[in-house]
């Protein structure tokens, strides 16, 4: 990441949430995607599908809010940015709730890769598929 002007780093805390979950987005999905990958090789077509479900805004909620005991109050606290941030839009096809949470979980992996957390969002995306699966 660049430096700002004066030389230091900036400070995560106070970037946009919905900043975080832009790249949020982006990096659940990566996770998301190794894990489907680590399964076994499969035709893109067939990984794409396996995939699709679990980083739509619908399941992400539903991920969110089974996992919300496991976060920490600082983990709770950029979720809750996220989910409250005023977006300009919303997924097709989920409810705004839905997209508002789905954002907060975006928003907490932005956050965590960020601040280089890699083992926690490692911890995050077990605990969202066990959730996903019906064992959390």
């Amino acid at each position: 990441m660049d430096e700002s002007v004066n030389g230091h780093m900036p400070d995560i805390r106070t970037y946009s949430p919905l900043t975080l979950a832009f790249i949020g987005d982006a990096v659940f999905s990566l996770y998301i995607r190794a894990n489907v990958v680590k399964k076994g090789n499969a035709a893109p077509g067939r990984l794409h599908e396996a995939c699709s479900e679990l980083v739509q805004a619908r399941t992400q909620s539903r991920m969110i809010r089974g996992i919300l005991g496991e976060l920490s109050e600082e983990e709770r606290s950029v979720y809750r940015r996220g989910r409250n941030a005023q977006a300009p839009s919303r997924a097709k096809h989920a409810s705004m709730s839905e997209y508002r949470h789905a954002t907060g979980l975006e928003a907490l992996f932005g956050y965590l890769y960020l601040t280089g957390k890699e083992a926690r969002m490692e911890e995050l995306v077990e605990l969202c598929l066990k959730c996903y699966e019906g064992e959390l």
